[in-house]
C-alpha cells in the first residue's frame, strides 16, 4: 500500500517538479527559486503533506531518501541539503545547508543553522546585510535526537542528544547530550 501511495504521489507532484526544471533554467538563484517551491509545500498538512515535501525533494536536494518524514511547516533554505534513511523532521523547522544522518529525530521548531559565519560584523559603517558571509554545510550524524526549539550551528557526531531549547555553537563529538545556552556537554552516553 505504501509503494501504491509513493507511486500517486510522484504521479500528483511531477508537474510542479517539471514546472520547478523549466523555471531552474532561467534563473540564477537557484536556492531562492528552491526555498520558495518547498515553501508552498510546507503548507500542505498530514501525512500527505510529507510524502509531497519527501518526493520532491528525493528529486531536486542533493539526497533525500523515501523513507523520510518532514512535517507541516517545516522550510528549507538550500538545495544542498542531504537527508537519509529513517530521518524524522518536525513541524514547523527551519533547515539549512545540511546533511542529516540516518534515523536521526528533530523535535519541533528545530532550527539547523548554515554555520556560524553566515554575517560579517567587522565594519561598523557598512550595513551587516552588506558585509557578506560564508554558509557552511553542516553535518547532523547518525541516530541523534535535538529537542524541540534546539537552534544548532556546527556539526554533531553520531548517537548525541541535543536538550530542547538548547544552542549548539560549535561542533560536537560522537555519543554525548548536550543542554544549555551555548550548548554544553552533560555526559557522555555508551552507545
Amino acid at each position: 500500500m505504501k509503494s501504491v501511495m509513493q507511486w500517486l504521489i510522484a504521479l500528483l507532484i511531477f508537474p510542479y517538479f517539471a514546472l520547478y526544471k523549466i523555471l531552474s533554467l532561467i534563473t540564477t538563484d537557484k536556492d531562492s527559486l528552491w526555498q520558495s517551491f518547498t515553501q508552498f509545500l510546507s503548507l500542505f498538512p498530514g501525512k500527505l503533506g510529507s510524502y509531497l515535501r519527501v518526493r520532491f525533494m528525493y528529486w531536486t536536494a542533493t539526497e533525500c531518501h523515501k523513507e523520510t518524514f518532514i512535517g507541516f511547516g517545516a522550510l528549507f533554505s538550500h538545495c544542498d541539503t542531504s537527508i537519509d534513511d529513517g530521518v524524522y523532521i518536525g513541524p514547523q523547522c527551519n533547515i539549512g545547508k545540511c546533511s542529516i544522518g540516518k534515523n536521526t529525530l528533530l523535535g519541533s521548531g528545530v532550527h539547523i543553522l548554515s554555520g556560524k559565519k553566515q554575517h560579517e560584523f567587522s565594519d561598523p559603517g557598512t550595513p551587516i546585510k552588506e558585509q557578506g558571509g560564508v554558509f557552511e554545510k553542516i553535518s547532523i550524524g547518525e541516530n541523534c535526537w535535538i529537542g524541540n526549539g534546539a537552534i544548532v550551528m556546527a556539526s554533531v557526531g553520531d548517537n548525541s542528544v541535543i536538550a530542547a531549547g538548547s544552542v549548539v555553537v560549535n561542533e560536537l563529538p560522537a555519543g554525548v547530550i548536550v543542554g544549555g545556552n551555548p550548548g554544553k556537554v552533560i555526559k557522555q552516553v555508551g552507545l
